[in-house]
């Protein structure tokens, strides 16, 4: 990657000088193009033109949702520059933007449902429902959004009931046994005044894998989702949501895993597992939002209370063989195993107007999250087999309950120092208080338990400030310029409890100075959009997470090195003709450790100048739409779309031994729409390409999925 810099402020240039040339070489008869819309974000906590925002910003908006037929959280994977998510099937995430990646409990990237922070990895939404927009922020987002976001944020907004009364009803159905079925209704039940909402959703599936223990599908899923909501207008110009939403997942085979890469590739959507089981997945979220707009100040108060459940109801297995070595319990009642938190924030927002060149935005955020987690490592008959020196038909327990509390404030000021030039300061102060107590034991059948780490309690204050500072500049009304400066940080935490772990290790926060320059452009009357920028990254006291599967299959975080990313990317929409639309958005990562220690055969070895794990060398989603009218008065409305996604060279561990080669993926989709009927079809993976998405440090890999095609029927009201 040598040259980065000089390349891409080159790039930066021409598209200054090709913008400039254009505009002064106007002609008096101009040719009628088709200009693409603008899009309104709220990516900053108050509504901008997405092109006025000197920062990173993508969307996707109900209509392309569709059209990429986004499904999950993790169908975001590589639409946008240097974004990438990975999932091992049990429904969760692992997220990284520009190298930034969730290795933990503790997220990297933030996610946001309707502006509420989904706390963790527990208690985020996977599937999406009724989505009118979702918006990426990529860089460290520390200042407005605080803990977790330092790697970017992903926005999700769905929609909300008007004065209008709208509804949907539609089925989706695919190979591999997958079913869709969905509807949505919006109402005003007294007219400018009082609104209420819902959308719901079943679906299921029998998996990708075969169980060749017992020659039966081993993943076979099913889920139930949810939302409700009543909004309220007063006379006073007071507005109050209240929202709430679900999601109830059962999925008969989580983790489905080969034993290693080797034989996932060999073997594809096979395994062969003894311990089969029912995952219990149940996610809730319920929010209130109060929000005044006045003549100079707008206040906002957002409260939420989030909650997760989720169990395996028999053990699972934790071998990933058929041999009776190793398995995972957890099903010790309601008490256990539930995550719960809450969260408030106060806002306060001034915005511009003709007699003020600054707007700002203050507030505070706190919030309270209870973790009581008991998880069991049962060892088997086959135990020995195994390689393991555990007893046969013991069980070792650790049983670990956290209490997180913080409070942040933070500040935000857009500034016109000229009418050109604009300057963005923010800063944010964050605490939070940690606290954990934790156990282990040894259960013995007929014996009274043995006890390995006897009742202990740690505590954790964290202290973060996130400043930065944005100074951009307006060369044209179709061309912004501009250099940013941002620190973000994933907040410290205290590793669990287990046997062959020393009690309650804490570890500190991890901080990262982020720097990026970038410029976003509009040419040919807005028929073309093209935003380019590049960025360095540096980050210090890197927390690594190791799962101990051996024993305790627990995770132990370490500070324990530090992170250089740098790259490029660039963002390309563009009408060609007048019924094609062409998207590129392409980006490249040199993501790599400048300072890595990791244990080795008992003794710590250098593993620096190693490359980031889950972060492709580049990623790159080229996409051609055509869309036409056609018939009486254009009665049918018709689309194709064809999609190309590449992924470069990707790590799965530290150590640099388990990775994933070049690869790329196919979709397509193609639909016709009459009045309040559509119909379309779709594939993904058109050529079957074969994969690894995910795998652990100690080898276990999960396969992306196969090629999938169906069939989508949809109603409006």
């Amino acid at each position: 990657m040598k040259g980065f810099y000089s390349k891409m402020s080159m790039l930066l240039l021409l598209a200054v000088l090709f913008e400039t040339k254009v505009q002064a070489q106007k002609q008096d008869t101009v040719v009628k193009k088709k200009q693409l819309k603008e899009v309104v974000v709220t990516a900053e906590k108050q509504r901008e033109q997405v092109q006025d925002i000197p920062a990173s910003v993508s969307y996707l908006n109900k209509e392309t949702l569709v059209n990429q037929h986004v499904r999950k959280v993790e169908d975001l994977k590589g639409l946008f520059p240097n974004l990438y998510l990975s999932q091992p099937g049990d429904g969760r995430n692992v997220i990284g933007i520009r190298g930034i990646v969730t290795s933990s409990y503790q997220p990297a990237v933030a996610v946001y449902v309707d502006g509420v922070l989904q706390y963790n990895l527990d208690t985020y939404f996977n599937n999406l429902q009724n989505v009118k927009r979702i918006e990426i922020l990529r860089g460290p987002q520390g200042t407005l959004y605080g803990r977790n976001a330092m790697g970017g944020v992903i926005n999700i907004i769905t929609k909300k009931p008007e004065n209008t009364t709208t509804g949907y009803a539609g089925i989706d159905i695919g190979n591999y046994g997958f079913m869709r079925y969905k509807l949505g209704f919006q109402t005003p039940i007294i007219s400018n005044r009082l609104f209420f909402g819902l959308s719901g959703q079943y679906k299921k599936d029998n998996g990708y894998y075969e169980n060749d223990y017992n020659h039966s599908s081993y993943d076979k899923k099913h889920a139930i989702l949810g939302n409700y909501y009543l909004k309220y207008l007063t006379e006073s110009n007071w507005v109050f949501r209240l929202n709430y939403k679900h999601s109830f997942v059962r999925n008969h085979g989580a983790f489905a895993l080969s034993p290693s890469i080797e034989a996932a590739k060999e073997n594809p959507y096979h395994l062969n597992q003894d311990a089969i089981t029912k995952m219990v997945d149940n996610v809730s979220n319920a929010s209130l939002s109060i929000k005044h707009e006045g003549s100079r100040l707008h206040f906002t108060s957002q409260t939420s209370f989030q909650s997760n459940y989720r169990i395996y109801e028999d053990p699972i297995d934790g071998d990933f063989s058929p041999i009776d070595a190793v398995s995972i319990v957890n099903n010790y009642g309601k008490d256990w195993n539930n995550v719960q938190v809450w969260t408030q924030e106060f806002r306060f927002h001034a915005p511009k107007n003709k007699e003020q060149i600054m707007s700002w935005t203050a507030g505070v955020f706190g919030f309270y999250a209870n973790s009581p987690v008991k998880q069991g490592t049962h060892f088997g008959e086959d135990v020995g087999l195994a390689g393991m020196p555990a007893q046969p038909n013991t069980t070792m327990l650790s049983t670990n309950t956290e209490d997180d509390k913080g409070l942040a404030i933070f500040g935000q000021a857009d500034i016109d120092l000229t009418r050109r030039l604009g300057l963005t300061l923010g800063l944010r102060y964050d605490w939070e208080y940690k606290e954990l107590d934790g156990k282990s034991e040894l259960l013995m059948k007929g014996n009274n338990p043995v006890v390995l780490n006897p009742d202990s309690s740690a505590e954790g204050s964290y202290h973060a400030l996130s400043p930065k500072a944005i100074v951009s500049y307006k060369l044209s009304s179709h061309n912004l310029l501009y250099l940013s400066y941002s620190r973000g940080f994933r907040a410290g935490g205290i590793s669990a409890v287990g046997e062959e772990i020393a009690p309650l290790r804490k570890y500190d926060p991890e901080f990262s100075n982020s720097f990026e320059l970038g410029v976003k452009n509009e040419f040919f009357n807005r028929s073309l959009k093209w935003n380019l920028d590049v960025f360095y990254v540096h980050v210090n006291d890197l927390q690594i997470p190791q799962l101990v599967i051996s024993q305790s299959a627990l995770t132990v975080t370490k500070n324990a090195g530090e992170l250089r990313s740098m790259g490029i990317e660039s963002e390309l929409t563009s009408f060609v003709g007048k019924h094609f639309l062409l998207k590129w958005n392409a980006g490249i990562t040199n993501a790599e450790f400048t300072n890595l220690s990791l244990p080795d055969n008992n003794e710590n070895k250098d593993y620096s100048g190693n490359k980031q794990l889950y972060t492709p060398e580049y990623t790159s989603n080229l996409a051609l739409r055509y869309g036409n009218s056609f018939g009486r008065s254009d009665t049918y409305k018709f689309h194709a779309r064809a999609q190309w996604l590449w992924f470069g060279t990707t790590y799965f561990d530290m150590k640099n031994k388990l990775k994933q080669t070049p690869y790329s993926l196919c979709n397509a989709n193609v639909g016709i729409e009459k009045g309040h009927v559509s119909v379309g079809l779709w594939a993904k993976n058109i050529f079957n390409t074969l994969y690894v998405d995910y795998a652990y440090n100690f080898g276990a890999a999960h396969l992306g999925n196969p090629a999938t095609f169906g069939i989508s029927v949809k109603a409006t009201l």
